[in-house]
């Protein structure tokens, strides 16, 4: 075991933070933590694996013996415990760092990354490696509905990440993924997105070559063909590259694409598969998961008894519930492209009814003004959109905010319905004063939207 005994995690209540936190104390490391979001499920989930949890950032929180003091990547300069850890010169990092020393150095680690269908891909591709027996780690950002948690360590020779190009730490500004010693990178597609902290594409195209640098030539980089950044990413990487894609020239070409109301199917390298998920872009994950899985070892039986029984993930499109003969969907979608593909996928499931999309713009990207048309023209694809207030928009200058009025004269000028309505409780009001039964609405949000689906169940039951 390291000489290094004692970790304290700042932010311990974060999903990846926790699971990371358990798996320590489960190595047989002394662990604690602190937070100031200390409420269950994971409260309970840590103190349960005998974790001492301290509400609230404070100096005096870090215990005098820590040896490793784990900064989340939420901590900012300014908090207590990251200050204290600055100005009394511990041993601090990030908890990619922790992860890659503790849990993926020798291991066969499976990254999937870009700026959409991560958390899908990743999902699948981790549900076929347990299907087919062989018990990998993973961590993945949303929740899973076959995994139960979005993370966790075995002592499987695999691990499955959802590789994020966001940043690590305050300390450490390179992107997450870059930590994560892939065996395979898989690359779903790369689009600007992040405006945060890339002030480019080209920034973005950047860092995913840094990824394919990683790469060992023992492995592979798995990248969508038909996306003209992934294969300009591609074109130097010193490792092998195998391209996946609808389009001629991918070498694996998805053929054969069938749509049924409650499930997709598609043939790869002569073998047909079949999931239980709708849309073009599901289809797109599904391949991209497979293709890993084979060149991991699976038999295309194996990856495909996987597929079919996969349950998906929560909050991509994830019945809520229904009332008054309405559906009420939860989408995670807040990017242009992501939004375009839910409409596209919810058309194909309920094909002939009216769809709503009620957007908050929510994420640091979709709060500016880099995707305002953009953002019309995939809102204008809805029967009706509602936008909502933007939160905390004072935070950026006047001249950088999303225009949610302009943005409204777009979505008409696209030939869509867009209406600016500013509260949540304003928005209940419409959908229910105005659904019919038989419409479908969807909640497309990073966020809790105000908890606006419980809402809308209600007042419409």
């Amino acid at each position: 075991m390291s000489e290094k005994k004692h970790f304290h995690f700042t932010g311990v209540c974060g999903t990846a933070m926790g699971a990371v936190a358990v798996a320590m104390k489960r190595k047989g490391f002394t662990v604690t933590g602190s937070d100031t979001n200390v409420y269950p499920p994971m409260s309970d989930f840590l103190r349960g694996e005998g974790i001492e949890i301290t509400e609230g950032y404070r100096a005096e929180n870090l215990p005098a013996g820590a040896d490793v003091i784990v900064i989340g990547n939420a901590i900012s300069r300014g908090n207590e415990e990251a200050e204290a850890a600055l100005s009394r010169k511990l041993l601090y990092q990030s908890l990619p760092e922790v992860m890659k020393e503790h849990f993926l150095r020798g291991k066969r680690n499976y990254v999937v990354s870009g700026t959409h269908g991560k958390t899908t891909t990743s999902s699948m591709l981790a549900w076929v490696f347990i299907s087919a027996n062989r018990d990998p780690g993973w961590m993945i950002g949303g929740l899973p509905k076959n995994l139960g948690r979005g993370a966790n360590f075995t002592e499987s020779d695999f691990n499955v990440l959802e590789g994020d190009e966001y940043d690590t730490a305050f300390f450490d500004k390179r992107s997450k993924f870059l930590h994560y010693l892939p065996e395979v990178a898989v690359v779903n597609n790369i689009e600007f997105d992040h405006a945060d902290i890339y002030s480019c594409l080209d920034e973005i195209k950047l860092t995913f070559r840094r990824l394919l640098n990683v790469v060992p030539r023992t492995g592979c980089a798995i990248i969508n063909g038909d996306d003209p950044n992934c294969r300009e990413v591609a074109e130097k990487a010193p490792c092998p590259v195998k391209t996946v894609g609808l389009n001629e020239g991918n070498d694996l070409r998805i053929t054969e694409v069938t749509y049924e109301s409650d499930r997709s199917s598609f043939t790869l390298g002569g073998e047909r598969y079949s999931l239980r998920m709708t849309g073009e872009f599901n289809i797109r994950n599904a391949a991209m998961a497979t293709a890993a899985a084979l060149f991991a070892g699976l038999s295309p039986e194996e990856v495909r008894t996987g597929l079919e029984s996969f349950d998906g993930v929560a909050r991509r499109q994830e019945l809520r519930g229904e009332a008054g003969g309405v559906k009420v969907i939860d989408d995670f979608a807040h990017h242009p492209t992501a939004i375009k593909y839910a409409v596209g996928s919810l058309r194909q499931r309920y094909d002939g009814s009216k769809l709503w999309i009620l957007f908050e713009p929510r994420s640091n990207t979709t709060r500016r003004a880099v995707f305002q048309n953009e953002l019309a023209e995939a809102l204008a694809l809805a029967d009706e959109a509602v936008i909502s207030e933007i939160p905390d928009l004072h935070k950026f200058p006047e001249n950088d905010r999303l225009n949610p009025d302009q943005l409204v004269i777009d979505i008409i000028a696209h030939g869509g319905n867009g209406r600016y309505i500013h509260t949540v409780d304003e928005i209940v009001d419409t959908v229910v004063n105005e659904a019919q039964p038989g419409d479908v609405v969807a909640v497309l949000s990073n966020g809790g939207f105000g908890g606006i689906h419980k809402k809308l169940l209600e007042r419409l039951g």
